[in-house]
């Protein structure tokens, strides 16, 4: 079941990494990824933002403060 559950996080965070776009507010990104993981909740989805940060942090450091935002205002919503 755990595994189950991190290749789910993983499988978001990827998703997010297509779905971010600048501009967007988080609220608007995790609606987003909500329509695809309908069961998703805002705790799964800011550890995913923080997986996609940490994949990311080599290839765009812009994209990843931008994705880091999103984590922090997520987690304390």
């Amino acid at each position: 079941m755990r595994e189950k559950k991190l290749r789910e996080i993983q499988d978001m965070a990827v998703t997010i990494r297509e779905l971010a776009s600048p501009g967007m507010s988080p609220k608007e990104l995790v609606d987003a990824v909500r329509l695809r993981y309908p069961n998703a909740t805002k705790k799964e989805v800011a550890r995913a933002a923080f997986m996609s940060v940490i994949h990311s942090a080599e290839h765009d450091p812009k994209y990843t403060l931008e994705l880091h935002d999103l984590a922090m205002e997520t987690r304390d919503s």
